[in-house]
């Protein structure tokens, strides 16, 4: 089943130790979650009121102003526990929140509503909250924060992204680079003496068309997008001296992005080829893919299954023979966070607009600003809170996660092709 670039893959559970896991904590798993669905209930009609505001307050990527401002304010109002630090790391937008129970313990970022239960049951470790902006540009505010340090020292890193289909801890998405391209020829009359030109529209017009043949021998989970920038002009006469264009480039790895970044390339190199223009390729290294982990994963999908009201069908777990994978054809600066730390980027469903319109689309921003899509975003963020306390609580959890962590960051294109086989879908 595909949805805006979602694909779902079921596997066989292979790894025991997952179920093993379980062991006798369902029970202290039903307590936690109470408790973490009784204290957002409580704060239910300013979380509301705040959802609302940033909805009705749409901002450009790292001019988020408004949005770090109410965010920044309805942490702050939860309490003095909470360490707030506005603007941080250089970004004006961007904001970092700690709570430290101030005893030695695992380091969980994203939630705010685990300071109680933290408090509650004496849980060791802190739970550092990230105001990230720019998430899906070319330049993503955790990359950012990822290389000014900001987190060092973080065990664990848990965010969610909403559909309209799926509801699956299991996510993965693509690696993009960004491919800037120039064309440098020699103007000269188009009737008079053309002969003394040397065209960089056709260099680029060739090297167009070699991408889109380039196409039918790419793999499915690869995605080539193209855009004109600079045709050399509007003048019909002449022999156009100047063009330019950029390229996005996604696929399932690391390593299969750079094999099909040497492909595309060698299309913009045989434009300059074919017409004697020089070409200049500037590559911009873009977001990693995102690695799912499957020890946090199940984690996740038990709590979610735990809540009331549980969506139709429930998120599968290991010990019921498989888990359910989603694969995105887009990329998210998440994705270097799970390359640098254990990650879980859920993906959930809210209830769709009439046209049944895929996110980044004017139906869905719509369906999104709706109390049921509200609703579903706090399940989300319980379920979370849930995995979160696993990682403080339960001994030996964090290690688990951290070793299946390393396993799939040892293996990580053998995972891509083992969980994600080739699939038949176009363009």
């Amino acid at each position: 089943m595909e949805e805006d670039g979602f694909i779902l893959v079921p596997r066989e559970a292979d790894e025991h130790h997952l179920s093993n896991l379980r062991g006798s904590q369902d029970d202290d798993s039903s307590k936690f979650m109470s408790d973490i669905d009784a204290f957002i209930g409580d704060i239910e009609e300013p979380l509301w009121t705040l959802n609302t505001f940033i909805h009705a307050n749409p901002e450009l990527a790292f001019q988020e102003y408004k949005t770090h401002r109410a965010l920044t304010e309805f942490v702050r109002s939860q309490g003095q526990d909470w360490r707030v630090t506005p603007s941080a790391y250089g970004m004006e937008t961007a904001w970092v929140a700690v709570y430290d129970s101030g005893q030695r313990g695992p380091v969980v970022s994203f939630n705010v509503e685990m300071a109680e239960t933290m408090k509650r049951y004496r849980l060791p470790g802190k739970v550092v909250l990230f105001g990230t902006p720019g998430e899906e540009g070319y330049d993503g505010g955790k990359i950012r924060l990822l290389k000014q340090g900001a987190y060092q020292g973080v065990d664990i890193s848990l965010i969610s992204h909403p559909g309209i289909l799926h509801n699956s801890p299991l996510v993965r998405t693509t690696a993009f680079a960004r491919l800037e391209v120039e064309y440098f020829g020699r103007a000269a009359h188009g009737a008079k003496n053309p002969w003394m030109g040397i065209n960089a529209l056709d260099a680029l017009v060739i090297a167009y068309n070699a991408v889109s043949v380039l196409r039918q021998q790419t793999m499915s989970g690869d995605v080539i997008g193209l855009a004109i920038t600079n045709g050399g002009g509007r003048a019909t006469n002449i022999i156009h001296a100047y063009s330019a264009c950029v390229c996005m480039l996604h696929a399932t790895s690391a390593s299969r992005l750079d094999a099909l970044q040497r492909k595309v390339s060698a299309c913009f190199r045989a434009g300059a080829e074919a017409t004697g223009a020089t070409v200049k390729i500037n590559i911009t290294p873009g977001y990693q893919d995102h690695v799912p982990n499957r020890v946090l994963a199940a984690s996740y999908a038990r709590y979610w299954n735990l809540l009331p009201d549980p969506p139709n069908p429930p998120i599968p777990l290991p010990e019921q023979g498989n888990q359910q994978f989603t694969w995105v054809r887009s990329s998210t600066d998440q994705g270097d966070l799970s390359h640098a730390m254990p990650s879980v980027n859920a993906s959930f469903a809210i209830p769709p607009g009439p046209e049944g319109g895929q996110p980044h689309s004017p139906d869905f921003e719509r369906a999104s600003g709706t109390k049921p899509a509200f609703m579903r975003a706090l399940r989300v963020g319980k379920a979370l809170a849930g995995t979160a306390v696993d990682v403080l609580a339960r001994p030996g959890f964090v290690d688990e996660v951290k070793r299946q962590w390393k396993r799939d960051m040892e293996t990580t294109d053998g995972l891509v092709y083992k969980y994600f086989p080739v699939i038949d879908s176009a363009h």
